[in-house]
Order: C-alpha cells, then sequence, then structure tokens
C-alpha cells in the first residue's frame, strides 16, 4: 500500500470509531434533577431534592452556566452509567446444591 492510501485507510477507521462511540453515548438516556446547591468540590455538586441529598460527580468535561455556589438553585442534567456488574446465584441452584 502507498503512503497516501494506509493514512487514507487509518484516518476512515478513526472516524468510524469516533462515530461509533458518539452514538453510544448519545443513545444513554439522560436524567435531571433541580435543586438548590448544598455543596460544590472539584469533582462533586451536592442538590438538595426534596428532603434527599444528591451528589452528583462532575469533572472538567461537565459544562457549568452561571455562577455555580452553594445556595444557587440549579438544574443538573446527567447519565447512569454502569462501574461494575456482580451476577447472583440463584437462590433455587444454591438450595439444591446444599441438599446433595
Amino acid at each position: 500500500m502507498s503512503g497516501k492510501t494506509s493514512r487514507s485507510l487509518a484516518w476512515l477507521l478513526a472516524v468510524v470509531l469516533f462515530g461509533a462511540a458518539g452514538l453510544s453515548m448519545a443513545a444513554t438516556k439522560t436524567y435531571q434533577v433541580t435543586g438548590p446547591v448544598l455543596e460544590v468540590s472539584g469533582d462533586m455538586i451536592a442538590v438538595q431534592k426534596g428532603k434527599d441529598r444528591w451528589e452528583i460527580a462532575r469533572d472538567a468535561s461537565t459544562k457549568v452556566t452561571g455562577d455555580l455556589k452553594v445556595g444557587a438553585k440549579v438544574t443538573i442534567e446527567y447519565r447512569m452509567t454502569a462501574t461494575s456488574v456482580a451476577v447472583k446465584a440463584e437462590k433455587a441452584a444454591a438450595t439444591k446444591a446444599k441438599k446433595k
């Protein structure tokens, strides 16, 4: 392959991979919570929702518009993403194994 062809293929592969990643993020449902800010740190915003305290993680990519400070009323849009999954054995199978 010529250098130009391999660069074109690499570019096409990069576009396809980034496009697929963008589609998977776009398919993730978003949620909202609204309330007064209780606490703000570099990696978290705590909001009062009814009687509950909600702590939402944030990072450098979190877009903030306005003056984010304690007491300000905010609406936070967030996504839920699993960080780990532990599958438990079924009770019926576990009980049968014990009886044998």
